[in-house]
């Protein structure tokens, strides 16, 4: 399995690829922007993208999704409960004083729980409401090596902003303690940003929520 995060659009938005080389296929997570350079690596690596997965529908995770799923005609999959956040990417744009992006068509079908399959690859669908309401991790498991693709719910030493449109701190912490902290020590965190930890580290050293 290759795995490669990029730092992309005006937040620095950690966008992965995740890809089986053997067989050509790949998932993009978060494509926030910068999509000519998302679109060279893809081609780079000569994957055809199966899906294109959403942690949320802020528009610096999801700026770039529309134009990739014209170039690759692949489904964009977020949480329903973040459907009107993701309705609301020209005015986002505006906060940031960009151009608003092309809107995707969203597929607004994760569920909680369940398994996403692409080819050889697997992701468990975690909802981790908060940053905003449909907030969700993606899990891969590779026999015992676990990484958690997470979005903004939690940083390397911090959490994520709960002053947007849905969220919540009481709702972001449960997600965090009853979700993220049942994971093993072991777990590679890949957050929407920033650098890359592991859940044992934030458990133990997070001042926002190790107390938990």
């Amino acid at each position: 399995m290759h795995i490669e995060t990029l730092a992309v659009g005006p937040l620095a938005c950690n966008c992965s690829i995740v890809a089986d080389l053997a067989s050509g296929r790949a998932i993009v997570i978060d494509p926030g922007g910068e999509f000519e350079r998302i679109r060279k690596r893809l081609a780079a690596l000569r994957v055809t993208v199966d899906a294109i997965l959403l942690t949320h529908g802020h528009v610096d995770h999801a700026g770039a999704a529309a134009d990739l799923q014209e170039s690759t005609g692949a489904p964009v999959k977020l949480h329903d409960n973040d459907q009107f956040v993701y309705d609301l990417l020209p005015l986002q744009a505006s906060l940031l004083g960009i151009a608003p992006p092309a809107r995707a068509e969203l597929d607004p079908s994760l569920v909680d729980g369940e398994s996403l399959r692409f080819g050889t690859i697997e992701l468990r669908v975690l909802h981790t409401p908060g940053h905003s309401p449909g907030s969700v991790g993606f899990l891969l498991e590779q026999g015992s090596d676990l990484r958690l693709f997470c979005g903004d719910t939690l940083f390397r030493g911090s959490v994520g902003r709960t002053d947007l449109w849905g969220g919540s701190e009481t709702a972001l912490l449960r997600s965090i303690r009853s979700r993220l902290w049942t994971l093993p020590d072991h777990t590679e965190v890949i957050p929407g940003h920033g650098e890359l930890t592991s859940i044992g580290e934030e458990r133990r050293s997070n001042p926002f929520c190790a107390d938990g």
